[in-house]
């Protein structure tokens, strides 16, 4: 499964990919943390990358949670 390109380029996601967020989040915070911010199951019982890409992809209202958290931890800290 692709990833849908964002349409607008002042869409502060755009050109962000999904495995980006999760992989920034997961690296920052840990599973652990992520479960407790977001409960999914994806970020509990056995997590991976891959099984969070797969459940966020097909379930709209965690996806946002998650990108809405990556949204705000960088413009918290900006990149250096």
């Amino acid at each position: 499964m692709s990833e849908e390109p964002r349409e607008h380029p002042k869409d502060p996601l755009h050109g962000v990919t999904l495995e980006t967020v999760v992989r920034t989040l997961q690296e920052k915070y840990g599973w652990e943390e992520m479960s407790r911010r977001v409960r999914v199951r994806c970020f509990t019982d056995n997590p991976s990358i891959k099984s969070s890409l797969t459940f966020l992809r097909k379930t709209p209202w965690a996806r946002e949670k998650v990108e809405s958290w990556y949204l705000w931890e960088t413009r918290r800290k900006p990149s250096h």
